[in-house]
């Protein structure tokens, strides 16, 4: 997972409320570091995302392959 593929996921996974939680939620998955703090670390997006969706209770099917664009045609 890329950065902008991390962004895309939040952003389309929490809608308004992703910049927020992007800089204000801990996450015991990542050491309680925020998602921002953990990315600034250098900890792999696809880390931070599964910890962000552990944490907000993501259902595990809208976890994996969230973020990419469609192939284009």
């Amino acid at each position: 997972m890329r950065r902008s593929e991390f962004e895309r996921a939040v952003a389309d996974e929490f809608g308004a409320s992703a910049s927020s939680l992007v800089v204000d939620l801990a996450l015991p998955g990542i050491g309680s570091l925020t998602a921002a703090e953990g990315l600034a670390a250098g900890i792999p997006p696809r880390e931070v995302w599964l910890a962000l969706c552990a944490e907000t209770d993501v259902p595990p099917a809208r976890r994996y392959g969230v973020g990419r664009l469609e192939p284009r045609r």
